[in-house]
């Protein structure tokens, strides 16, 4: 990991070949920093927290059987 320490109004490039991420500090609070973050429309940018909660579902979904779900939704048809 690259650690890279920036002030307020500062910010970073990331570029990949061609494609260009600005990536900006807008703002700071106690604890917060305000990130702005400029990039291609077809650059995909998902927060982090995002991303594992959907894998953790995605696990927890698999954990369930068939045979558990059928009854389940069974159960909620009725």
């Amino acid at each position: 990991m690259l650690v890279i320490t920036r002030k307020l109004n500062e910010s970073i490039i990331v570029q990949a070949g061609e494609t260009k991420i600005e990536i900006a500090v807008l703002d700071l609070a106690k604890d917060k920093a305000k990130i702005g973050v400029n990039a291609p429309r077809e650059v995909k940018i998902i927060r982090k927290e995002l991303i594992i909660a959907e894998a953790s579902n995605v696990e927890a979904s698999k954990a369930v059987s068939k045979e558990a779900l059928d009854a389940l939704l069974k159960n909620t048809k009725k």
